[in-house]
């Protein structure tokens, strides 16, 4: 870097005259180039690291939502996901029935909806996606890289529900749903919807058709697990998953103009249909039985550090917070849009959509119970998978009337749902590709990144294809992206600095942020989030599938995809800092100005970046 550099003194932890937080510099610490142009020193930001008027070239335009209800239907299809109709009711029964709400929604307003709202701000701000976001502190873009390790494992999860979700659709056309009767698929055990089994021990060995059909048509899982190979790929799924991704592939394939327009659908539909089984289902027998199971609560739960655990980590994953997927779509949004506001919409609409479906769900597995005469426990056989093929399906098959228009409602809207997720998860990985290199045209990237992920995909198309998305799900998108978020946490708070970040939402929202975020954000959220992480460190129980226990090796494979995810943040570190470093500067000014936000973390636009100079220099007066 040309002209001098100021000495530097004191500690690497330095609050300046405007209380500014620096840990890793001081705000006066600034090489003269970055000062005024007159040279008198008169500093332009409270920021360590300046944009300056050299920096005026305008940039590529990006290109934007159409409008704003685009913008907040895709991030309410991403939000409202199948976590929210599969995974959440579940949780909250396995933690305390409607006690879990307690923790939930505590988790939620002072967890969820501040980085929420925090990651909606970085994007918007520098209208880049989540590694390029990273000029705030270059030192720490091993964050992006290593989010869109989790996010692009986590997508691929994603499609091959989807294409699970193809195969039982074609199968609800079926004069009778082949999950309703024992097919030649099926083992002695089976019993058919037609057929009342009275369960009187959890050592009964029936099962229900749905059951068989799952795992012995559908998966055909080898109950050896991974001792006899992953085996060879089932044609039928293949084709489903080619079709999941060919509509990923259409969706995306102009970018925020396709998948916005394809959001009032993905948004929407799955409400329409939710209420239609809502509907449905509190008509029927045992209905109230079920809802009561879901909401009645069991208070001492709220004692144990589980269940706080489990609320984090249900928060995490039906927002979708520290996947760099708000950053992503914040990104394409013009600079003035009021992000505060959808911010909490989206957390209520996910809060809202997670009841309904929780409420929707158990009033039909009501029914179910009533009908076998069984508890509701007994039909209840674990979120997920086991939920959407295996329950589901069942109570849907005992219908009296159309059971095959009511199952197929039921999956073409997971499908939906689905779309609505891996469009916003596979849009990450578009969107850091684009931001490297503009000139790549965003169709052929998708193309790319369509066709790996169908090759890779591949393998949850075989027997062993469940076991592998266990393993992807559980390392992929879990504790690495809680130990993710905390180092955003520290990089935009304590390095850059929380009075920094919330001058840069003043400018952009015109709008003072109140001390619930500077709490949040500084002290409350990275403290809770460490002693999550600490806690998971030392509670956490060998991986299962069903009865089958992963052993090291396969358990070692899986977590070295959360072990590259994190590793990823010293790799950059050390790349930022050789990058620097070529400039000739020494090696603790290179280390200090490695930390400092590049002048490209400023508005993208021309005009608004001189308005920010100005709004900036008139905070330092």
């Amino acid at each position: 870097m040309s002209g001098s550099t100021q000495n530097i003194t004191g500690s690497s932890s330095t609050i300046d005259s405007n209380g500014h937080i620096n840990f890793a510099f001081k705000v006066d610490d600034v090489p003269d180039q970055m000062q005024g142009k007159n040279g008198t020193g008169a500093i332009k930001s409270p920021r360590a690291y300046q944009v300056t008027d050299d920096d005026d070239e305008e940039p590529p335009a990006r290109e934007q939502w159409s409008n704003q209800s685009e913008f907040l239907l895709s991030c309410i299809a991403m939000a409202v996901g199948v976590g929210n109709v599969w995974r959440f009711p579940f949780v909250a029964l396995d933690n305390g029935g409607g006690a879990f709400l307690i923790p939930y929604i505590f988790v939620l307003i002072f967890i969820g909806k501040p980085l929420y709202y925090m990651e909606f701000c970085m994007g918007q701000f520098a209208s880049f996606g989540s590694v390029k976001v990273w000029e705030i502190s270059p030192a720490f873009r091993g964050i992006g890289y290593g989010q869109a390790i989790s996010t692009w494992t986590v997508s691929t999860f994603y499609v091959s529900l989807m294409a699970l979700c193809v195969y039982y659709f074609c199968g609800s056309f079926s004069s009778t749903l082949p999950w309703a009767v024992c097919g030649d698929w099926a083992s002695e055990y089976c019993f058919d919807a037609n057929t009342t089994i009275h369960i009187v021990s959890n050592d009964t060995t029936f099962v229900t058709s749905a059951e068989e059909y799952f795992k012995n048509e559908v998966l055909k899982i080898d109950p050896l697990g991974f001792d006899n190979g992953i085996g060879t790929p089932d044609w039928r799924l293949l084709l489903c998953l080619l079709f999941s991704w060919l509509v990923l592939f259409v969706v995306q394939a102009k970018g925020v103009q396709s998948s916005g327009k394809a959001a009032y659908f993905t948004a929407l539909f799955p409400y329409v249909v939710l209420l239609i089984m809502l509907i449905r289902g509190v008509t029927l027998p045992g209905a109230t039985k079920g809802i009561l199971y879901f909401i009645t609560p069991r208070w001492e739960k709220l004692l144990e550090p589980k269940v706080w655990y489990s609320a984090v980590d249900q928060a995490f994953f039906s927002l979708s917070v520290g996947f760099g997927i708000i950053i992503m779509l914040a990104s394409y949004n013009p600079f003035r849009q009021n992000v505060y506001r959808d911010a909490t919409i989206i957390s209520f609409m996910d809060t809202f959509t997670c009841l309904f479906a929780g409420i929707t769900i158990f009033s039909i597995l009501g029914h179910l119970a009533e009908i076998l005469g069984v508890e509701i426990d007994d039909v209840v056989r674990g979120g997920g998978t086991p939920l959407a093929f295996v329950s589901y399906p069942d109570a849907l098959a005992r219908f009296q009337y159309v059971p095959q228009v009511f199952s197929a409602l039921f999956f073409l809207m997971l499908f939906t749902l689905g779309v609505g997720s891996a469009v916003a998860y596979n849009g990450v990985i578009v969107t850091i590709i684009c931001d490297e290199f503009p000139k790549a045209k965003k169709w052929q990237v998708t193309l790319v990144i369509c066709i790996i992920g169908f090759l890779v995909g591949v393998l949850y198309t075989t027997p062993q294809g469940q076991h592998i998305l266990t393993l992807v799900n559980h390392y992929g998108g879990g504790v690495s992206i809680i130990f993710l978020m905390i180092l955003e946490l520290v990089a935009v708070m304590w390095v850059y600095g929380i009075r920094n970040f919330i001058l840069d939402i003043e400018f952009m929202l015109n709008r003072k942020t109140g001390i619930y975020w500077k709490i949040c954000w500084g002290i409350f959220n990275p403290i809770f989030l460490f002693l999550v992480f600490v806690y998971y460190q030392f509670t956490a129980k060998p991986l299962t599938y069903g009865t089958y226990v992963f052993d090291s090796v396969t358990t070692w494979s899986g977590m070295s995809m959360a072990i590259i995810a994190v590793l990823l943040v010293p790799i950059y570190f050390v790349v930022e800092f050789l990058k620097l470093g070529k400039k000739g500067m020494g090696f603790l000014q290179t280390l200090k100005d490695v930390f400092k936000p590049s002048p490209k973390w400023a508005p993208r636009e021309r005009d608004l970046r001189r308005e920010y100079r100005e709004f900036l220099s008139s905070r330092r007066r």
